[in-house]
């Protein structure tokens, strides 16, 4: 492409004028396109990508600088970004889909159930409230330690060093052999 050519579509896109739209895509369209689909490996998604970056570089034509990188350079990195969001928002969307065929929800049988360890709430009763809380904010609630440090309003250190007290506790009612399973049964 010539250096003229480029120049005239960084003014029409600095313009808004919708020609530069046109003359990007007759230009850079499909190497565009390419780079999408070497990040993405689908056809559908790096056209939606490509018709998603035409839009970011239209809206963000006049952050465009010459003196930084070239017309193509500064193209291809909007589409390249683009295109491993989408393949990140895709993963973490398929990651997040429940997949029942697969999953033992639904096959839980009475003998899967350990009774010895139906008692875990009440068994917390028995160590110090402090343990307790801690416990129970990670466990029960399901906090991360951070969140149940700001919830209890307790460092996150005190928060880390509590679980370890409160589990040591609970080894000592459970016995030693017992402590993984009672944390396996407290998490699933």
């Amino acid at each position: 492409m010539s250096i003229l050519l480029e120049k005239h579509i960084v003014e029409l896109l600095q313009e808004r004028n919708d020609k530069a739209i046109s003359l990007l895509y007759e230009h850079y369209g499909d190497t565009l396109y390419g780079v999408a689909f070497k990040v993405l490996r689908d056809s559908e998604l790096a056209q939606d990508v490509l018709q998603e970056s035409f839009v970011k570089i239209w809206k963000k034509a006049d952050t465009y600088d010459s003196s930084k990188a070239k017309l193509f350079t500064w193209l291809f990195r909007i589409t390249r970004n683009t295109a491993i969001d989408k393949l990140r928002s895709v993963h973490t969307k398929t990651d997040k889909e429940i997949q029942i065929d697969v999953s033992d929800v639904y096959n839980v049988g009475v003998s899967s159930i350990n009774p010895d360890f139906l008692d875990v709430k009440e068994n917390m009763e028995k160590i110090d409230k402090k343990y307790c809380d801690v416990l129970d904010a990670l466990f029960f609630q399901g906090m991360t330690q951070q969140e149940a440090s700001d919830e209890l309003n307790i460092p996150l250190g005190t928060i880390k060093s509590r679980l370890k007290i409160g589990l040591r506790e609970l080894k000592k009612i459970y016995g030693e052999n017992s402590i993984l399973l009672v944390l396996l049964s407290l998490i699933t």
